[in-house]
């Protein structure tokens, strides 16, 4: 056991953050996500809120503050709402993100979301069943 590290973070999920690089980037994704048809690697955290995750990475997880959006979400149809879980991100990255990278989420759409999360370095589906609660984050440097 260590001290200090939030039980939301599995010892898998703690190796794939260390073993990250700057500018590599994690999809925390919602239940509903397609994560085993694109994953390059996967981890299921079922039990636990998306939102809760991303406050429990934050707090080791630096930003890219060497881009633009280091934050990444997948856009709504046009004749849907703001999904509210956006505003648990908004707050837990303005509360958590020490670098102050973050500014405005980058949106893109729901298929091309999918070609990103495939690129990316590792896809974490959660047991979050809010619509359009996946983000990923973009690893910075210390």
């Amino acid at each position: 056991m260590l001290r200090n590290i939030p039980p939301v973070i599995s010892p898998c999920l703690m190796k794939i953050i260390m073993e990250m690089g700057h500018n590599d980037y994690i999809v925390l994704a919602d239940a509903n996500y397609p994560a085993v048809a694109g994953a390059q690697r996967l981890v299921r955290l079922d039990g636990v809120p998306v939102d809760t995750l991303l406050d429990a990475l934050l707090q080791f997880f630096p930003l890219d503050n060497f881009v633009t959006n280091p934050v990444t979400l997948m856009k709504p149809r046009p004749d849907e709402p703001t999904p509210e879980i956006w505003s648990n991100f908004e707050r837990i990255l303005k509360e958590r993100d020490f670098c102050k990278a973050f500014k405005e989420f980058h949106l893109i759409e729901r298929f091309d979301f999918y070609d990103y999360a495939k690129k990316a370095y590792a896809i974490v589906q959660t047991g979050t069943t809010a619509r359009y609660a996946n983000i990923g984050i973009q690893k910075g440097v210390i």
